[in-house]
């Protein structure tokens, strides 16, 4: 596992002094090239955080993956790097669910320079370069975000409007990845899990995100969102692999076919709940 890899993983060319524009150059580079993605889960691949199953996975292989091994991978760039990098435990929408929440996500918490700064590259439409640990308002681009300090330990961000998540919360005390391992199972195998009955991707560019729902790509952008349903197979395969950048060799010789029959599905159960909820 080599620092010279994953840089080339991420097509970052500068020179790495740990400060905060390299900081913000890797986590930029790490959200633009290493998909939120859980293929692998549709597929139904067990999900390893070990960091040698990890850096085979998201570098060698050039994969990404959902949030426990988008955060695993990334402090492991940052910690190679020089950075001190502390694994946290955060809950994705414990604001309107409850402590039932904590452990279904994990984010980074940064100390540089006697500042301290939040990464996560755990949410598909999650914010490009690292958040200042600091109450208020924080404006990257065209869209604006938000935290809020709960108690002396936990916060909450509070994600744009119109994003995917409305917030998660997270506490600071120093997590390993070993720590998700059985969260990390369950949400990769439950039948109720999210990551189970939907196939997901998410890649943000410049001023907007591309969202993979099933057969559907959503575009978010900070004036709403806009979506068109895939066609064929052969849109889909172009999808994954031009807009997503999955190299479509790794998902195995019937992996497109798969991933297209079992999107199909859930498609159309989801139109089936639509109709009858209308």
């Amino acid at each position: 596992m080599t620092l010279d890899a994953m840089l080339h993983r991420i097509g970052h060319p500068g020179r790495l002094t740990p400060g905060r524009e390299t900081l913000f150059a890797l986590h930029r580079s790490w959200r633009r090239m290493v998909p939120y993605e859980n293929l692998d889960i549709q597929l139904g691949r067990p999900v390893s955080l070990d960091s040698g199953a990890l850096f085979d996975k998201l570098i060698r292989r050039r994969r990404g993956g959902f949030c426990f091994e988008q955060n695993a991978g990334l402090a492991m760039l940052l910690r190679s790097a020089g950075f001190e990098v502390s694994m946290v435990e955060g809950g994705v929408m414990r604001q309107a669910h409850g402590d039932a929440m904590w452990g279904n996500h994990s984010a980074l918490v940064i100390d540089l320079d006697g500042r301290r700064w939040v990464a996560d590259a755990g949410i598909g439409d999650g914010f490009i370069e690292p958040l200042p640990l600091r109450e208020g308002r924080h404006t990257q681009g065209e869209f604006t975000y938000r935290l809020e300090r709960l108690t002396s330990d936990t916060w909450r961000f509070h994600h744009h409007p119109g994003a995917t998540i409305a917030s998660y919360d997270f506490r600071l005390q120093p997590r390993e990845p070993a720590d998700f391992v059985a969260r990390s199972h369950e949400l990769s195998t439950s039948p109720e899990s999210p990551y189970v009955t939907t196939l997901i991707a998410a890649r943000p560019a410049v001023g907007h995100t591309l969202l993979l729902l099933s057969r559907t790509v959503r575009q978010y952008t900070a004036d709403g969102r806009s979506s068109r349903t895939i066609r064929d197979m052969d849109e889909f395969a172009t999808t994954l692999s031009e807009n997503f950048l999955v190299p479509l060799e790794d998902l195995g010789p019937d992996g497109v076919g798969r991933l297209w029959e079992k999107a199909g599905a859930q498609s159309d159960l989801w139109r089936v709940r639509t109709q009858e909820a209308d």
